[in-house]
């Protein structure tokens, strides 16, 4: 794995930081060896995460980063849009000038920028942008997705960044601990820079393929580890206004079962605050009906949220609907015997 330091300047740790936060998490297909942000300059990235150190140090600058042994600096935010925030302009020019290959998953492309193209160019380094790599996947639905014998567990979510990738990773590192086979189908950039070989970043495609690509990259898994569970990342949220998602997931994976992310404490969609996240029980009513299958778990984003006020949540959840109610950032042995039980 290349050396990576990661760009989240001013947003590691909040929802806009999400790709950085993915990535201190967890990693395959780069070593992340440093974070950038200078609020938390001198501190371990894991301890700011999750409270847990992580040996990634949080830096000031791109030169911190090559002297740590960064060969790659990878633009960790997600923006409105997906545009490139005129701030980080300076932090990816030095990167190319450091002879750094630049990695980007927002949908303004850092190769088509002619700044950035020309310097790369003229220093002999590269430009990954990841949208870009699946913008042109054409696959049709064939129906091949009946196929697939593995039990499918989609991770859907009542917001967009609520942390359904996360519960996807450690959902599927568990199953495979326990000794079930367990694969991770990724859905965004981020699953692709984690280093999961079974992904499609699927708000970069036509609609009209997002089915088709979606059938053809499980059943890819399917053929070639015949695992026994399949965890799909979800995307957006069902009822949010500006990112609407869960559909294609669940018309073209056809899951056999349903896990629901939610944040006890956040009331309105991210980053749309004059818009308020409906109830869990239309969530859960909604999402039962569309896929015919029952949600079979709530996974916990527990963001403003202390111990003490965690525990009570999920003993409330858990009385009130009758089902498993856990923190993705716990261990998670028990939770994947449950469930493996549940989604049978």
């Amino acid at each position: 794995m290349d050396n990576a330091v990661v760009l989240a300047e001013k947003v590691f740790s909040s929802t806009y930081g999400k790709t950085a936060n993915g990535l201190v998490r967890y990693s395959k297909r780069y070593n992340i060896t440093s974070v950038i942000d200078s609020r938390y300059a001198g501190k371990d990235a894991g301890q700011i995460l999750t409270g847990k150190a992580k040996g990634i140090p949080v830096i000031s600058s791109v030169e911190e980063g090559k002297s740590l042994g960064s060969k790659v600096f990878i633009v960790g935010i997600a923006t409105d849009g997906g545009y490139i925030p005129d701030e980080y302009r300076g932090y990816i020019r030095d990167a190319i000038l450091s002879g750094m290959t630049v990695v980007s998953g927002l949908h303004e492309f850092i190769s088509d920028d002619p700044e950035f193209s020309a310097l790369s160019r003229s220093n002999g380094t590269d430009i990954i942008d990841v949208r870009k790599m699946f913008r042109d996947m054409k696959m049709p639905f064939t129906g091949s997705i009946r196929e697939v014998k593995a039990t499918k567990i989609a991770v859907l979510g009542t917001d967009s960044a609520i942390g359904k990738r996360t519960t996807s990773v450690f959902l599927n590192q568990a199953m495979n601990q326990s000794g079930r086979k367990s694969v991770m189908i990724g859905t965004g950039q981020t699953s692709w820079m984690q280093g999961f070989p079974y992904t499609v970043v699927v708000d970069s495609m036509i609609n009209d393929f997002i089915p088709g690509n979606l059938e053809w990259i499980t059943h890819e898994a399917w053929i070639a580890e015949k695992p026994d569970y399949m965890f799909l990342e979800g995307q957006g949220s069902v009822l949010h206004p500006a990112y609407p998602g869960s559909f294609e997931i669940i018309g073209a994976c056809r899951p056999d079962a349903i896990i629901l992310q939610h944040a006890p404490k956040r009331k309105a969609f991210d980053g749309f605050e004059e818009f308020p996240i409906p109830p869990l029980d239309k969530y859960i009513n909604i999402l039962e009906n569309l896929s015919n299958r029952k949600v079979i778990a709530i996974s916990i984003n527990s963001e403003n949220m202390n111990h003490s006020e965690i525990k009570e949540s999920i003993s409330y959840l858990q009385g009130k609907y009758g089902i498993p109610v856990f923190n993705p950032l716990e261990p998670l042995d028990s939770v994947a015997r449950e469930l493996a039980s549940r989604s049978m």
